[in-house]
């Protein structure tokens, strides 16, 4: 299948690289030269421009910052050069609002489109062990999924359009006040004299048990490997958590919800990137408490 992909970044370049090893045909594009080369030396046909890439393809995938980004490489790139029918998948964590609109203005103009953000990180992204929500139509799903499976684990039809940007930012925000409330508790441990690896041995397989204390500890030395183990390098950068919490506050307020503890830990990782540790992994934050 040919398929553009536009936005090779950290993750943009490892899912890319995937759809290679899986037998596509990938014409890439991204504004920054050595993320075209890298993507190049990994299979991928170098374009000169998103439109560039978008031509002859039956898919697209976008993999970019923020929605405005999503919303106008729709609109000049794609909507004028993408052939009838071509399948638009976007991966990026963006608003829901957005996500909506773009498919909204994907149907107009006789394309199909899902949101299909994804859980992982760097390392999923680079080993193909992802997970996509996806947003859309059951047939736009069906045909996303054959994609998609060349660069996850799991592939999870959410719902209607925006569905799976919701679902990411509601899983994200359980993931960002989890680990604010693990940090807290681990430094705590420690302060009243335990052992953190006994604490852990204990707190894993009880009641208290988490992924972020399980899979992902912020303390080095505890549990298994963890980009605590790397000086908090790596991993999910703190800004990105940042960003997503940020996504779920506004889609808490247009949705009438009661989010206490997202926003707290929303207000703790502003602060925590505001001391200029926006680079450094989200759990970094158990420094400061």
């Amino acid at each position: 299948m040919k398929i553009a992909f536009i936005g090779l970044g950290n993750m943009g370049g490892g899912m890319a690289a995937n759809l290679v090893r899986a037998g596509h045909q990938v014409q890439a594009f991204d504004l920054n030269e050595a993320a075209l080369a890298r993507a190049e030396a990994a299979g991928c046909t170098r374009a000169l421009s998103a439109a560039d890439a978008v031509v002859g393809a039956v898919a697209v995938v976008t993999m970019l910052p923020a929605g405005q980004h999503v919303a106008a490489v729709y609109r000049d790139a794609i909507f004028p050069h993408a052939a009838p029918s071509t399948l638009l998948i976007d991966c990026s964590t963006i608003d829901v609002a957005t996500a909506r609109s773009n498919i909204e203005a994907a149907l107009a103009a006789g394309l199909e489109a899902v949101d299909a953000p994804v859980s992982g990180g760097i390392a999923a992204a680079e080993a193909g062990t992802l997970t996509f929500m996806v947003g859309g139509e059951d047939r736009a799903f069906e045909r996303a999924e054959a994609v998609l499976n060349a660069m996850g684990k799991a592939v999870i039809h959410a719902g209607a359009a925006g569905a799976g940007q919701a679902a990411k930012i509601c899983n994200n925000m359980l993931l960002g006040a989890s680990m604010v409330a693990t940090c807290e508790t681990m430094a705590m441990a420690q302060k009243l004299g335990l052992d953190p690896q006994r604490f852990y041995d204990i707190a894993s397989v009880s009641s208290g048990q988490n992924w972020a204390l399980t899979s992902y500890c912020p303390l080095p030395g505890v549990g298994p490997v963890s980009p605590a183990d790397r000086d908090y390098q790596g991993g999910f950068a703190a800004s990105l958590m940042l960003k997503d919490l940020r996504l779920a506050m506004e889609a808490a307020e247009l949705a009438g919800a009661a989010v206490p503890m997202g926003s707290r830990a929303r207000e703790l990782y502003e602060e925590f990137v505001a001391a200029d540790q926006q680079n450094r992994d989200f759990s970094a934050i158990i420094q400061t408490l």
